[in-house]
């Protein structure tokens, strides 16, 4: 479980988050990182939040946003939200480390979703891109649908074409970090 003033490193993307507030200090409506990225650092591919608002600052060094067909180059100071259901990607558009500080409102499970994101990076269950590996993506596309989708195709066609990819994932005992909330062990 996330907590402010951690720091995770995602050594495929180039990803580097320290929490500053978390879900659990805001009553689930924030989370706020700061973000750092390599100069070749870039989040793994356009996606979507169906649900969240994400606030990009700029402190340090050039950032390029992708927002729908919009191209955006932020420098320290500049501000880029990103309205949900808005599809986009980022990198860093500069020769040093860009520092970025990100809300996310609300945080629903992001913290969790970046911290899987990490583990499976460490794990060797990414592509070198830093996308999930096929059966581990699809347990994550599965446990995170409220967080993230793919702008492309359809949320219900994704899940009913990576289900027997779930179901095979979990039989071979990667399911370990995922637990559908619809398939969690009632409490007691």
């Amino acid at each position: 479980m996330a907590y402010a003033g951690q720091t995770i490193e995602n050594p495929v993307s180039g990803e580097k988050i320290t929490f500053i507030q978390t879900a659990a200090d805001t009553d689930g409506e924030l989370l706020e990182i700061e973000l750092e990225l390599d100069p070749d650092g870039a989040v793994p591919g356009a996606h979507i939040h169906p649900e969240q608002e994400e606030r990009f600052e700029v402190i340090e060094g050039t950032m390029a946003f992708r927002m729908g067909l919009k191209k955006i180059v932020a420098g320290p100071g500049e501000v880029v939200t990103v309205p949900a259901g808005k599809i986009h990607a980022f990198k860093n558009a500069g020769d040093e480390t860009a520092k970025v500080r990100v809300q996310v409102r609300p945080a629903l499970q992001m913290e969790e979703l970046f911290e899987t994101t990490v583990a499976l990076a460490e794990g060797g269950r990414t592509t070198s891109k830093g996308m999930p590996k096929p059966l581990d993506l699809a347990l994550f596309v599965r446990q995170y649908q409220r967080e993230v989708k793919a702008p492309f195709p359809p949320a219900p066609v994704v899940r009913a074409l990576l289900a027997p990819l779930a179901w095979m994932a979990t039989r071979k005992g990667h399911g370990e970090r995922y637990v559908a909330p619809e398939l969690a062990p009632a409490a007691a």
